[in-house]
């Protein structure tokens, strides 16, 4: 129980750093996973009944949980309240909040973070209806859920590392079966990374992204037996990888690269490349510069950053994703998110959390994209992976 306390401790430091009153957790099966990681719920949780934990700025938290599950919170602190009848969860939720006027939920208003948007429109009406203001938990949960620790951020360059090697060595090793008459699939070098990845023993939530021409325009492309295609000389090339180890606490890496098999590139391949570049870097001096002059920055703030860069060189309708997404246990994590475009992400860039930079450029016969990972810190950013500074040339 001592180790929940200082969770709790931890809570409501952040509750009061915020000037929020409390933070309501709400549960039922499995809408809202947040809730049971950030509470440290046993992993084999079943919650057939609606429970709630509020946790205020101040003093003890309470609960409030069905007969039938009247244990359900028992790991953590706070006085319990039980109810059997509906009418009862009614007249418990009333108890629960009394003297509340606001609490922070798994909420976004308008649904304008999805990531986020965890507890039901009934259930914040419940609570509205009995005077309490409700506020969205989105910077609180990055706290819980996306600040990394020290060791994290270690393994997390030592797999940044990894990846680095291994894209370079899969351009490597098309290069030389192609240079042999042997030409690599799209198919045959996603299978390369993979055998990789076990040799170090690294996992990925999904196969990396490889594609050729007009494939790499593409952004989420999967080859398939379907659309397998050799590389040939004069083909573009792009690789996106992202792995982390076989570890619960493991974070990932996630990086892009692109090569032409040739010595020649078009001339709008490379100029393409250039604006990607421009506007990746773009992305980090933004951070940089917010971090060293300690102003606050939004995630939506970074994406009009990087997306200015590709607008004015012409190409900002062939932009068609977020300029970055959060990085944590899971490839795209619960942290902010560098978005304009898919939604506004009005999440603080925290210290502590790290995310990928990668503008793209897609078109008909080709797509660019450069993504490299950044970790923010107090006052300055790490780009954590190294930047790919040219396409890759592989004669």
């Amino acid at each position: 129980m001592s180790s929940n306390q200082d969770l709790i401790a931890r809570i409501q430091a952040a509750l009061q750093e915020r000037r929020i009153a409390a933070w309501l957790f709400y549960g039922f099966f499995d809408l809202d996973p947040l809730a049971y990681r950030i509470l440290r719920f046993p992993d084999r949780v079943h919650a057939s009944r609606r429970w709630f934990y509020l946790v205020p700025s101040s003093g003890q938290p309470r609960k409030l949980v069905h007969r039938i599950e009247s244990g359900q919170l028992d790991h953590l602190p706070g006085e319990k309240g039980v109810y059997l009848r509906w009418h009862e969860l009614q007249q418990g939720l009333q108890q629960l909040l009394h003297g509340v006027s606001q609490v922070a939920m798994q909420y976004s208003p308008e649904n304008a973070i999805p990531y986020l948007s965890r507890v039901d429109a009934g259930t914040v009406e419940s609570v509205r209806r009995l005077s309490v203001e409700v506020v969205s938990s989105g910077d609180l949960v990055q706290i819980f859920e996306a600040v990394w620790t020290e060791d994290q951020l270690n393994q997390h360059r030592q797999t940044a590392h990894h990846l680095t090697e291994i894209v370079q060595a899969a351009f490597g090793h098309v290069k030389d079966r192609l240079a042999h008459g042997e030409p690599m699939t799209e198919l045959q070098i996603q299978g390369y990374i993979l055998r990789r990845f076990e040799e170090l023993e690294l996992e990925a939530e999904h196969p990396p992204i490889v594609g050729l021409n007009e494939h790499s325009g593409n952004p989420h492309y999967a080859p398939s037996p379907e659309t397998d295609r050799p590389v040939r000389p004069g083909d573009f090339l792009l690789i996106d990888l992202w792995a982390k180890p076989r570890s619960p606490s493991a974070v990932y890496a996630d990086i892009t690269w692109t090569g032409f098999f040739g010595d020649r590139p078009p001339d709008r391949l490379t100029q393409v490349f250039g604006v990607v570049r421009a506007a990746r870097d773009r992305g980090v001096q933004f951070l940089g510069d917010r971090l060293a002059g300690n102003q606050p920055t939004a995630g939506w703030e970074v994406d009009d950053a990087v997306r200015a860069v590709v607008e004015e060189a012409g190409y900002g309708s062939a932009f068609v994703h977020r300029t970055g997404h959060n990085i944590s246990r899971e490839l795209h994590g619960n942290g902010v998110n560098f978005d304009n475009l898919e939604t506004r992400d009005t999440r603080q860039v925290l210290p502590g959390v790290a995310c990928t930079i990668e503008p793209g450029v897609y078109l008909e016969d080709f797509g660019v994209r450069s993504e490299i990972n950044v970790f923010i810190g107090k006052d300055s950013v790490e780009v954590t992976t190294p930047p790919q500074q040219q396409l890759l040339l592989l004669s």
